[in-house]
């Protein structure tokens, strides 16, 4: 279990740690470096011996019992989703988990309860938050706003599928440009030269060679799985097997063909097009009446559909799970897959995956115009504007297309004294203004000499504007 940084010592522990702290006398200042063994130094949020680890996430601590569990003499029954809760060393929702181990904590970026969530960290080879995953393995790393070197195959080398597309080192496009991995050299010797699992023409990197390409007519080119022309359209999805002036094809085809109601419910690809059943235009553009009320009942795009626990258009993907689902233009669905502005800011597990509002990965691309306008410190309305439940330094403008335009409203929002996105944490005290790519060009390029703008002095008073928050 991994354990908050951010313990706040009562009077109580302060008075322990005195009493127990045997020799060791603490000085103002703090423990001297290399000393993380009493609970005062253990609950001081400092790494007092340097090696890069906090607190409850230093192993000095935890083997010395400084870290466990309290349990009071009266349960508690309350949420275990707020930086005093889960800093308190209580089984607050009695759930089996405290703290930094109950996943609600594990969302508030702020408790640094996981530190993996920048290009720089996710790229390292090293398990920073000690959860037993590295890098992209590392879920924070996957579904990070912030990280893009898990998009791809980050190592080409690993034996690990890093982008989770199904495809492992060498076999995935992203590393065909390396040169650790090897090429199908030769598209005609009937082996998988590259060790890949693909072989001469079936191989993308013989995609250009000379004579992986030729006609789509006869009955074994219709029926083998293959693009053989190239075109885009395999088997019967082509015009010239669908259409062939073969009757060996066309009685193939016809056999085969996704345009019955037996079809299009059987759960298979009849017709080899990479298409099954109400997934397949044959079948949902059906011009039969029966087949069309069928696809209409079994889609998975209703409020029901959606909440059933059934995989109803059989595509292999379940309820929210099913982007018909949770990427419906349809509010009430939306709200129940954690996807809406609502649903990311009421406290609740809308689509029951253990995650709650900005806990949950769903809820990373949610947005919404402001309902009401926001009134700074200064007493001055804000007008309405798009807002991001999770994000504080959230930037409607795309930075790829506008550069200055987008950290132009990240820095704003960073610095206006409203707390953007209703977590508690204000401006730079909000893990986000430190870690968003706009703000700290350093979260993807360790390398950058760009002063991270939570670091920069402020000119309205000319000092810092904070220390920057980070999770060690």
């Amino acid at each position: 279990m991994i354990l908050a940084n951010h313990l706040r010592p009562t009077l109580a522990t302060l008075w322990l740690a005195v009493a127990v702290s045997g020799c060791f006398t603490p000085v103002p200042e703090g423990p001297p470096l290399g000393y993380e063994t009493d609970l005062l130094s253990c609950t001081d949020g400092r790494d007092n011996d340097g090696d890069g680890r906090v607190d409850c996430q230093d192993t000095d601590c935890i083997r010395r019992n400084f870290c466990g569990e309290v349990i009071p003499n009266t349960p508690v029954d309350e949420s275990e989703d707020t930086p005093e809760r889960c800093s308190d060393l209580l089984d607050n929702d009695g759930d089996g988990q405290f703290d930094c181990g109950d996943r609600d904590c594990q969302g508030i970026m702020e408790l640094c309860c996981v530190t993996e969530a920048s290009d720089a960290l996710c790229r390292n080879g090293i398990d920073d938050d000690g959860n037993g995953f590295a890098d992209c393995a590392d879920f924070t790393c996957r579904n990070s706003t912030f990280v893009t070197v898990c998009d791809s195959e980050f190592s080409c080398t690993d034996g690990q599928d890093d982008d989770l597309d199904g495809l492992v080192d060498c076999a995935d496009p992203d590393c065909a440009s390396e040169p650790t991995c090897p090429h199908e050299v030769k598209c005609d010797d009937m082996l998988d030269n590259d060790h890949d699992g693909m072989t001469d023409c079936a191989d993308p990197d013989c995609a250009a060679a000379s004579g992986c390409f030729g006609p789509e007519m006869s009955l074994a080119e219709c029926s083998d799985g293959r693009d053989n022309d190239g075109n885009g359209y395999t088997d019967c999805g082509d015009f010239s097997c669908s259409r062939s002036s073969d009757a060996t094809v066309l009685a193939y085809c016809a056999a085969n063909a996704e345009m019955t109601l037996a079809a299009c419910s059987d759960g298979v690809d009849n017709d080899g097009n990479g298409f099954i059943d109400c997934g397949d235009f044959s079948c949902s553009r059906s011009t039969d009446t029966a087949i069309l009320d069928y696809c209409a009942a079994h889609a998975e795009t209703t409020l029901a559909a959606c909440t059933d626990g059934i995989d109803n258009d059989g595509n292999g993907f379940t309820d929210c799970n099913d982007f018909s689902c949770s990427q419906s233009t349809d509010d009430a669905v939306r709200a129940i897959c954690e996807a809406s502005y609502a649903s990311c800011t009421n406290g609740l597990d809308d689509d029951g995956d253990g995650f709650t509002d900005c806990g949950d990965f769903s809820c990373r691309d949610a947005s919404a115009a402001s309902r009401v306008s926001l009134v700074g410190p200064d007493g001055v309305a804000r007008p309405p504007r798009l807002e991001h439940p999770c994000q504080e330094s959230f930037s409607s403008v795309d930075a790829a297309t506008d550069p200055v335009g987008a950290l132009a409203q990240a820095v704003e929002r960073c610095s206006d004294h409203l707390d953007n996105d209703g977590d508690g944490f204000v401006d730079c005290d909000d893990w986000d203004c430190n870690w968003n790519p706009l703000l700290n060009p350093q979260a993807t390029d360790p390398t950058s000499t760009a002063e991270p703008f939570c670091e920069k002095v402020d000119p309205a008073t000319m000092a810092p504007r904070r220390e920057q928050l980070v999770c060690q």
